[in-house]
């Protein structure tokens, strides 16, 4: 194994919730009079903490979001997370190599912690992940692309920058752990290739991740 500690992204890479997310998001953003598509959702706001929908939407229109409009989105996320998410194909057996191997992991998501149990607990994944190795955006000042929440994560649970590797697939994702000096692989079940670059390697199904990390 290369490295001492793997850092998984969540949304998309551990819970298959990018799909549910953006299209609740597109509509609501449309319902408020701001026209977004399930596409412009993905290209603009995929692997980002909610504060950077607010600053776009701001920055566009001159106009700010409601004041309860992460409170109502939430809800209706996590009304259709406990209906319909699903764990990443092949997760569940990536994380028992890394336990038999010995080799510590951790999730760090731009979601809110309760976002980030509700689809943990929906999908079995709660049992691979406790509070010790779950951070969140909310946990630091900014959310990626900023590199803070990576580094927070890695001096949590002790290991220097240089010996993490972060499992991606957001553009935002890649460019935060470039900037806290990770290596990361990008993953490529929806995002593609050319929208993660800076990426030191990418790779389609969780089954290919084993040996792209030397285990």
């Amino acid at each position: 194994m290369r490295y001492d500690l793997v850092i998984f992204d969540n949304d998309g890479v551990l819970v298959d919730s990018e799909p549910i997310s953006n299209t609740l998001l597109a509509g609501y953003l449309t319902e408020l009079g701001h026209p977004t598509s399930y596409e412009d959702s993905l290209r603009d706001y995929m692997g980002s903490a909610m504060h950077r929908v607010h600053d776009l939407v701001e920055e566009r229109t001159g106009r700010r979001l409601p004041a309860d409009f992460d409170d109502v989105f939430h809800a209706r996320v996590f009304a259709a997370f406990r209906a319909d998410l699903e764990a990443v194909p092949g997760v569940e057996d990536v994380l028992k190599r890394l336990v038999a191997a010995g080799v510590p992991y951790c999730v760090a998501s731009s979601g809110s912690h309760e976002r980030i149990r509700v689809g943990h607990r929906k999908t079995g994944l709660d049992a691979w992940f406790r509070d010790e190795n779950v951070f969140s955006s909310e946990d630091v000042g900014r959310g990626k692309p900023a590199p803070d929440l990576f580094l927070h994560a890695a001096a949590r649970m002790g290991v220097e920058p240089g010996r993490c590797v972060v499992v991606e697939d957001s553009r935002l994702g890649v460019q935060a752990a470039m900037a806290a000096g990770m290596d990361v692989y990008g993953f490529t079940a929806m995002t593609p290739e050319e929208k993660l670059a800076g990426a030191r390697g990418f790779f389609r199904r969780m089954d290919e991740l084993p040996a792209i990390l030397g285990m």
